[in-house]
């Protein structure tokens, strides 16, 4: 009789103990699984994310390369048209002064053109109170002037941008109490 009630362990059904059980593995399988394809996907992302920076620095270092090596090309072109001039007024043997007075002033004109388009500015400071930022004083000179204004201009100064490229090499007045 005990044999008949009891049933044998193939037919047993599974508690719901073990049938939970046996849900929630394939469960976190699956979700390790996808977070491993996600960490895959994010690490992938991240090392273009790096090549792209390297990419754009190696880039951004080239251009500055370049534009320091040809930043004054626009500047150089525009000389040429100087030197032009000057060779061609030394290869002409049979010149008045008055030609070659004009042809120096012609290019001069071109030079001073080229400066102007490189934003090159001369430095007249005659009359002006002396500042050694953008001034050298080579001297003092009786004047009627106020003392420490620019009386007399030795060699002109020029200006880049509103930077000093030379200062302008003057003579200043020593004042009339002086």
């Amino acid at each position: 009789m005990t044999e008949e009630t009891q049933t044998p362990p193939e037919t047993q059904q599974t508690t719901p103990v073990e049938s939970s059980h046996t849900d929630v593995l394939p469960s976190q399988e699956e979700q390790l699984r996808e977070l491993e394809i996600k960490a895959a996907e994010h690490h992938d992302a991240w090392l273009r994310a790096k090549a792209e920076t390297e990419n754009v620095r190696r880039r951004a270092q080239e251009d500055i390369a370049k534009a320091h090596k040809f930043g004054i090309e626009k500047f150089a072109s525009e000389l040429l048209a100087v030197k032009d001039s000057l060779e061609a007024a030394l290869a002409s043997d049979k010149q008045t002064v008055e030609d070659l007075r004009g042809g120096v002033e012609l290019t001069l004109k071109q030079l001073v053109s080229a400066f102007e388009h490189s934003g090159i500015k001369e430095i007249d400071p005659v009359g002006q109170k002396f500042d050694p930022h953008q001034h050298q004083a080579m001297g003092m000179v009786e004047s009627g002037q106020e003392a420490n204004t620019v009386v007399h201009v030795l060699q002109k100064g020029y200006l880049i941008a509103d930077r000093v490229l030379r200062p302008a090499l003057v003579m200043i007045a020593r004042g009339k109490d002086a």
